[in-house]
């Protein structure tokens, strides 16, 4: 996989998607809020209608992330394959692990609201090696009932670090993974 620009990453030939990551733009606000609902759809048919519930990511906060340019689109061709969100810096609610550790205290970057469109198989891998192909060090949580989720990620070569809480109480399983 090549990089090409600061804010797209593409895949090369022998990946065979023609995947390719960017800034989400404004305009395709509509278009993330369904893939986000479809997402939601699927997690709950999947066993896992609690991450998520009926209505997050709401679009105010998706419409945030933009306006932060911290929300991205996995495109194949003209149409987004999977959006996400992804920073580099500390997230407040990994400053505190439970039952574990992390790897590691050095500077990484973050990984959420992680959703696929279902368009091409893949996009979620895709998106994950463009972020830690970023930082070579990246940290991600997911509910305990997303075993979707957690089975990518193991794919992928993170390691199951602990139990951070989110605002609010709710538990989440935290992953991270670093260049050795």
């Amino acid at each position: 996989m090549a990089r090409k620009e600061k804010n797209t990453y593409s895949a090369g030939e022998a990946a065979g998607e023609g995947l390719r990551i960017c800034l989400l733009q404004p305009s395709r606000i509509e278009e993330t809020m369904k893939i986000y609902a479809g997402a939601r759809r699927f997690m709950a048919n999947h066993g896992n209608p609690g991450q998520w519930g009926d209505g997050y990511p709401p679009r105010d906060l998706i419409e945030h992330d933009i306006a932060e340019k911290c929300a991205y689109a996995c495109m194949a061709g003209e149409r987004i394959a999977a959006v996400f969100y992804y920073r580099e810096g500390q997230d407040p609610t990994y400053r505190e692990i439970f039952e574990g550790r992390w790897l590691n205290d050095l500077p990484y970057g973050v990984v959420h609201r992680i959703a696929s469109a279902g368009i091409v198989r893949g996009a979620g891998a895709f998106c994950l090696d463009w972020a830690f192909a970023r930082c070579g060090n990246l940290r991600i949580d997911t509910h305990r009932d997303n075993l979707v989720m957690q089975s990518l990620l193991a794919g992928k070569g993170f390691t199951r670090c602990g139990i951070i809480y989110l605002p609010g109480g709710k538990e989440r399983l935290a992953y991270q993974k670093c260049k050795e």
